[in-house]
């Protein structure tokens, strides 16, 4: 049952200087501060907090993207609810629409999503459709399937129960993607022990020797989809609502150049192109 949300954090990940949003909610975070350089080879400072203080896995960042965001606030952060965004994408508000034609100001602030949080627990993007593609077909199309059927027998070793829901969501055309989430604190200690296990032995079983580096950042993507398994499985079993779980609008502050977009999933569908930006 959704509670009163006496104190929330939002972790924008970030690996550059960005403008922020000002709302006290919203922490921004340099990620993968600890391997991030100069060019004259200095660390990287951007004066934010770094997800390479505390407990972290920041040296794991060009695996796992912003989710070594999502580790330390998980590991260092005391709030009642805890979310992660990123610099380019948040959670849009429900009432106000970007009039000046500023994306920033169509971000959900702090008083409407504590109006959000007090009735549900879990908050996630809406979902993202890609209509002539499953979940499945679409990474197969534009990464690697390997990296699913790997992780597909990482639950079926130490997670069975869920791989009901793991087959359910891949042939879904649909899914709450980004790695975007808000959750209290129960559900996230929950989440974050159950995937950061599946990753941490992903990443033992694939060899990224001969992937690119955009390619290489597999265990992030992985996050992305069993997201959705994770969720699906606690609706079937009970231990979460339809009601439970929010969907808000997600705003992408810069100009999304969707002919590029279209021209690249089309590449990866029809000629098997892998994704390379």
């Amino acid at each position: 049952m959704a509670g009163d949300p006496r104190s929330v954090k939002i972790v924008v990940t970030t690996h550059k200087k960005y403008r922020m949003p000002v709302d006290p909610v919203y922490v921004p975070l340099q990620v993968g501060a600890s391997i991030e350089k100069t060019e004259d080879g200095k660390p990287l400072d951007l004066g934010y907090a770094r997800d390479d203080t505390g407990e972290n896995i920041s040296e794991k960042n060009a695996l796992y993207c912003e989710l070594t965001g999502l580790y330390w606030a998980w590991k260092n952060l005391d709030c009642d609810y805890l979310g992660l965004v990123h610099y380019r994408r948040y959670f849009g508000s429900r009432t106000h629409a970007a009039k000046t034609g500023d994306p920033f100001d169509a971000i959900i602030g702090g008083e409407e999503l504590r109006s959000v949080l007090g009735t549900c627990r879990v908050v996630v993007p809406r979902m993202r459709r890609y209509y002539i593609e499953t979940l499945y077909s679409h990474y197969e199309h534009t990464h690697y399937a390997a990296h699913l059927y790997e992780t597909r027998r990482i639950l079926a070793d130490r997670y069975p129960e869920y791989l009901g829901s793991f087959d359910r969501v891949l042939q879904r055309t649909g899914g709450h993607m980004f790695n975007m989430m808000i959750m209290d604190r129960e559900c996230l200690d929950t989440y974050c022990t159950w995937l950061f296990d599946i990753l941490g032995e992903l990443e033992k079983r694939i060899d990224v020797t001969g992937l690119s580096f955009y390619q290489a950042r597999y265990c992030g993507r992985v996050g992305e989809i069993i997201l959705n398994v994770w969720l699906d499985y606690q609706l079937h079993t009970g231990k979460l609502r339809r009601e439970d779980i929010c969907e808000l609008p997600y705003i992408y502050t810069e100009k999304v150049e969707w002919g590029r977009k279209a021209a690249s999933f089309l590449k990866a569908k029809f000629f098997h192109q892998k994704y390379e930006f």
